[in-house]
């Protein structure tokens, strides 16, 4: 019994100290296996989570993977239960849902960076191509953001009419499409120029614009906009026109 409680006032003293790290310094001072100690012992009030911690990190090869593991793959580390499992997915999902509140209602051009993030956050550790597409104003405001697809590994599709019809509903005057490439290759595909040509063709003869495509990798982003393809698209479609319409 008293050795029992010696074991238990050691517990509380180690994650003591950790709470009190983590108050005083942050994240930042902390290690890998201290924050998802620090994750599992929220629904784990007197056990020892330091071993759990270190094998799911070994098991999934680092912090990232742990925190955008699937219940069902958390629970396959011996002394993690639903419980501790629910609140490291939660983790992620609160992410996100911070990012996008953060970025709606936000300008696009001035919060571009904000808009990668979230972004980012969202498909890059998918293993499944996923395409969202933000609506925006006339003064470039984030008015709301909705995901389309979700395809096979390697195929993502939208119609514009779909785009369409959300933007006036939204009364959007322009949108942003982003979807992920999980194979790595930053660069758009042919199929990826083929179907941003036709969405900026179907808005624009709607009187809206395309303003941005991008495609995110776990290594790093490409805009068809800073890369000149979107104006690129645009001077087609007046040319065409001008051919059709003369």
């Amino acid at each position: 019994m008293a050795a029992d409680k010696k074991g238990e006032r050691k517990l509380e003293g180690h994650r003591g100290r950790l709470r009190e790290k983590y108050l005083n310094h942050g994240l930042e001072k902390l290690t890998d296996d201290e924050i998802v100690e620090m994750l599992l012992t929220l629904a784990t009030p007197r056990r020892d989570c330091k071993q759990i911690a270190r094998e799911a990190l070994d098991s999934f090869g680092g912090l990232a993977p742990v925190l955008e593991a699937s219940v069902e793959e958390l629970q396959k580390i011996k002394g993690i239960g639903a419980t501790n499992a629910m609140g490291i997915t939660m983790v992620q999902q609160i992410a996100r849902k911070f990012l996008r509140e953060k970025i709606i209602r936000g300008d696009y051009l001035r919060s571009f960076g904000e808009a990668l993030e979230y972004f980012t956050h969202a498909m890059k550790a998918s293993g499944r191509e996923t395409l969202h597409v933000l609506y925006l104003s006339s003064q470039n405001a984030i008015l709301g953001e909705e995901r389309f697809t979700t395809g096979a590994p390697g195929s993502v599709e939208v119609h514009p009419r779909q785009v369409v019809e959300t933007a006036f509903k939204l009364s959007s005057a322009s949108v942003v499409m982003a979807h992920n490439h999980p194979g790595g290759d930053v660069k758009p595909s042919p199929d990826d120029i083929r179907a941003t040509r036709n969405l900026c063709y179907a808005l624009k003869f709607m009187d809206l614009s395309l303003r941005d495509h991008l495609i995110i990798t776990a290594d790093g982003h490409y805009s068809f906009m800073k890369e000149g393809l979107m104006a690129a698209f645009e001077n087609e479609y007046e040319a065409l026109s001008r051919k059709i319409w003369k």
